[in-house]
């Protein structure tokens, strides 16, 4: 009969309680993340994306920094509501699509270093790492 240590099985509960299943955790994480597509169409103006810490996104829009939130577990992807600065730039309107389009992505894919955002009708934000 095998004797389980109940200090050793609690430190791998803990372990795993303290495990990041959203985005960051599956390949997102250590990388600046640059938007080069939105819906299909290249994106010209600059905007990116990182994943600092645990359940927190922040990035930068054309015109204004950003933060958010993602708790759920990857694929699924839920940011919002984005708090952003407020200043106004002539690329105001492709950050307005950006914010947008952020906010109703469901869905994530980390493949190398092309990260994806989409919903059920398909790609809405394609991100490449920076080097």
């Amino acid at each position: 009969m095998m004797k389980i240590h109940l200090p050793l099985l609690a430190l791998f509960a803990l372990a795993a309680c303290d495990s990041d299943e959203t985005l960051r955790g599956h390949g997102a994480a250590d990388k600046e993340w640059r938007l080069v597509e939105l819906q299909d169409a290249a994106f010209a103006a600059t905007a990116t994306l990182t994943f600092p810490e645990k359940g927190v996104v922040r990035g930068q829009g054309p015109c204004n920094g950003f933060s958010t939130t993602n708790t759920v577990p990857y694929p699924w992807f839920d940011a919002g509501p984005i708090l952003a600065t407020r200043r106004a730039c002539p690329d105001l309107a492709a950050e307005s699509a950006y914010f947008t389009l952020l906010e109703a992505a469901t869905l994530s894919e980390v493949l190398g270093d092309t990260l994806t955002l989409s919903d059920d009708s398909g790609v809405l934000l394609t991100f490449k790492a920076a080097d």
